[in-house]
C-alpha cells in the first residue's frame, strides 16, 4: 500500500508541476523576448492576470477553450500595447509604468469580475487532454508528462523555436541589437521603435495566454489575484536563462515542481503551518537569486529608452 502511495504521489506531483510550470514557461519566454529588445517587461504580472480574466470570460461564453487562449492572448497583448506606447515611444521609465500596469490590472479584473459574477466563482467544463501514444502509457511518468492538454506541448516546442529564432533569423539578430546596440540597428535602418513594439506585444501576449492557461486548464475558473506573483517568477527565469530558451523552461519547470509540491504538502496534511508551505517557491526564487545572479547576462541598453540621433 505504502508504494502504491508512492506512485500514485509522485504522479500527481509531476502532473502538478507541470501544469504549474507553464504559465511560468510562457512568462519567461515572453519576458526574454522583450528583454532581449532592451525593454524590462515588469507589468508582465499585470498582463497575465488580464490574460487570465479575458481567456476564462471568452472560454465561459463561448465554449471554447481555443477561442479562451485566443482571448488571453489579446487581453495580455492590449496591456501590452499600453507598455509599449508610455516605454517605447514616450521613453517613460520602465520600471515605474510596469508596476502601475500591474496595480491597473489587479484592481481592473478584481472590479470587471465582481460586475460580470457577482460573488459567484462559474467554472468551466472538465479539459479534453492529449495522452501522446505510446510514452503516455510509461508507468508513473507516462500520464504525469506525456497526458496534458495540446498547448503544454505547443509550449515546449515554442522554447525550441526559439533557439532557433534567436540563432538563424533576422528577427533574433534585431532583437539582439535592439537591446545591445539600438543605435547600430536605427543606422542599419531597422526601426528601432517597431522592433521593441513587436517585442512587448508578443511578450504580452504570450504571457496572456499563460494566464489563461492558468484559469482555464489550471484552475478551471478566474480569480482576482490568481496569478500570485507567477509573472515576477518568469522576469526572474529571463534574468538568469543568459538569453537561452531552454534554461527558461529548465527553469519553469524547476518552479513547477516547487509550486506542485505546496500543493502536496496541503493536501497530505502535514503539521506544517500554511505560511511556511505557500513561502517555500518564493524561498526557491531567493536562493535561485543568490546561487546565480551573478551569472546572469543583461543588454546593456536594458531599460532604457531609446532616443533617435542621441549617444
Amino acid at each position: 500500500m505504502a508504494g502504491l502511495f508512492t506512485i500514485d504521489f509522485t504522479t500527481a506531483l509531476l502532473f502538478g508541476a507541470v501544469t504549474a510550470g507553464i504559465p511560468l514557461l510562457l512568462a519567461g519566454l515572453g519576458e526574454q523576448i522583450s528583454e532581449k529588445a532592451g525593454v524590462l517587461n515588469i507589468g508582465i504580472e499585470g498582463m497575465m492576470l488580464f490574460g487570465a480574466y479575458t481567456g476564462f470570460l471568452v472560454a465561459f461564453k463561448s465554449g471554447s477553450i481555443w477561442l479562451g487562449f485566443l482571448g488571453g492572448a489579446g487581453g495580455g497583448a492590449a496591456v501590452a500595447l499600453l507598455m509599449a506606447i508610455f516605454c517605447v515611444w514616450l521613453g517613460m521609465n520602465q520600471i515605474v509604468i510596469g508596476i502601475a500596469l500591474t496595480l491597473g490590472a489587479e484592481g481592473l479584473t478584481a472590479l470587471l469580475h465582481h460586475f460580470q459574477f457577482s460573488r459567484t466563482y462559474p467554472r468551466l467544463d472538465s479539459i479534453e487532454t492529449l495522452p501522446l501514444p505510446l510514452i503516455s502509457e510509461i508507468p508513473v511518468l507516462g500520464r504525469a508528462l506525456f497526458d496534458h492538454h495540446p498547448l503544454v506541448y505547443l509550449a515546449v516546442l515554442l522554447a525550441f523555436f526559439l533557439v532557433w529564432l534567436f540563432r538563424r533569423t533576422y528577427i533574433g539578430l534585431n532583437l539582439q541589437a535592439a537591446g545591445d546596440k539600438p543605435a547600430a540597428l536605427d543606422a542599419a535602418g531597422v526601426d528601432v521603435y517597431v522592433t521593441r513594439t513587436c517585442a512587448v506585444l508578443a511578450t504580452g501576449a504570450l504571457a496572456g495566454i499563460g494566464g489563461a492557461y492558468l484559469a482555464n486548464v489550471g484552475a478551471g475558473l478566474f480569480l482576482p489575484f490568481m496569478t500570485n506573483g507567477a509573472g515576477f517568477i518568469g522576469i526572474v527565469l529571463a534574468m538568469l536563462a543568459r538569453g537561452q530558451p531552454l534554461w527558461v523552461l529548465l527553469g519553469a519547470t524547476l518552479f513547477g515542481v516547487s509550486l506542485a509540491l505546496t500543493t502536496a504538502l496541503q493536501v497530505a496534511g502535514l503539521n506544517i503551518p500554511t505560511d511556511v508551505v505557500q513561502m517555500l517557491p518564493f524561498a526557491m526564487v531567493m536562493v535561485v537569486l543568490v546561487l546565480f545572479a551573478r551569472h546572469s547576462y543583461l543588454p546593456p541598453a536594458l531599460g532604457l529608452p531609446y532616443v533617435r540621433g542621441e549617444r
